[in-house]
């Protein structure tokens, strides 16, 4: 174990330790395919599994996973029009697994996720039963306030150019608190503690995952 492997496995236990406090659900893992293990070892067959855009758990194989497996799945990008589309948004607010990540999370718990459409936070907040969140380390940061900065001025960046949005944040990587028609900050959710107990689930996984 390099001396980067120790300091993180060091902070993932705190971090895994004050998402419990929240009444959420915690696993930290060394790679993807530990992750991608304990992620289907979470869902039952069976069940109805959605997801907004999560790179995280495309990265692991995890969407890949449930289009292969006995699984209910709703993908949006399956969709042949619009209106299916927006259908197939809606069914995934009623489903047993919301799959996804989060912009930021800092050492105590707290997440912070920004979204334009507001569907993956929507989805987040209320509705599926379960939340699975598959969590890069590169995602962890100090405080609140660094996650909020993470989210706005490095997620939402990356992710506006990654869609090809005109916003000032994808011409020059950094949040200018545009009104942009193609804002991808419409929504900021902050999720600082689970009322349903472990309805969120947060695999920590020791590599640079998402964005």
């Amino acid at each position: 174990m390099n001396v980067r492997e120790m300091r993180n496995e060091v902070l993932a236990n705190r971090v895994v330790k004050n998402l419990e406090s929240r009444n959420m659900e915690a696993y930290f893992v060394k790679t993807k395919e530990e992750a991608l293990k304990k992620a289907l070892e979470l869902i039952p067959e069976g069940s109805s599994i959605s997801w907004g855009g999560t790179v995280s758990a495309k990265e692991i194989g995890l969407l890949d996973a449930v289009h292969e497996g006995n699984y209910e799945v709703y993908d949006r990008e399956e969709a042949q029009t619009p209106e299916l589309k927006n259908e197939i948004a809606h069914k995934a607010l009623d489903c047993d697994f919301f799959i996804g990540s989060t912009n930021a999370l800092a050492e105590n718990g707290v997440m912070v996720n920004i979204d334009g459409n507001a569907n993956r936070v929507a989805a987040f907040a209320f509705g599926p039963k379960n939340v699975l969140l598959i969590v890069g380390m590169n995602k962890v940061v100090k405080s609140e306030e660094d996650a909020m900065s993470r989210a706005r001025n490095e997620a939402a960046p990356i992710n506006a150019q990654r869609f090809g949005l005109d916003t000032p944040c994808s011409k020059n990587g950094m949040c200018y608190d545009c009104k942009s028609p193609d804002c991808i900050c419409c929504q900021i959710l902050i999720t600082r503690y689970s009322r349903a107990a472990k309805r969120i689930k947060v695999i920590l996984v020791d590599e640079n995952l998402g964005f």
